[in-house]
C-alpha cells in the first residue's frame, strides 16, 4: 500500500520580511538623466563606479541598467588605457617589505 501524501499541515511559505535585499531597485542614473552614451573623459562620474581597490563595480551595486553598465565598463577601460584612471588604487597597495618565514 502506498503512503498517503499530503497528510498534516501544508508546508508554510516563508514570510516576506523587509530585509536588506527587499525593496525596489534604484533606477539607472544614466537612464534617469537621459544619457545616450557614457563618456570616458568624464572621470569624476566614472570614479563612482570603481571600488577602493580599483575594480569595476557590478550592476547590482551601482544600480545601472545592462546597457549602461556595458558602456561604463568600456569607458573605464578606455580611461585606464589613456591614464585618466588608475588600474589599481595607490593607497590600497602594501609596499612594506615582506619577511620570509624560513628560520
Amino acid at each position: 500500500m502506498a503512503k498517503a501524501r499530503g497528510r498534516g499541515k501544508p508546508p508554510r511559505r516563508r514570510d516576506k520580511r523587509g530585509g536588506p535585499g527587499s525593496g525596489r531597485r534604484k533606477p539607472c542614473q544614466h537612464c534617469r538623466d537621459k544619457v545616450e552614451q557614457v563618456d570616458y573623459k568624464d572621470v569624476a562620474s566614472l570614479r563612482k563606479f570603481i571600488s577602493e581597490k580599483g575594480k569595476i563595480r557590478s550592476r547590482r551595486i551601482t544600480g545601472s541598467c545592462r546597457r549602461h553598465q556595458v558602456q561604463i565598463a568600456r569607458a573605464v577601460k578606455r580611461a585606464r588605457e589613456l591614464a585618466l584612471l588608475p588600474y589599481v588604487n595607490e593607497g590600497g597597495r602594501d609596499d612594506a617589505p615582506r619577511r620570509d618565514r624560513r628560520d
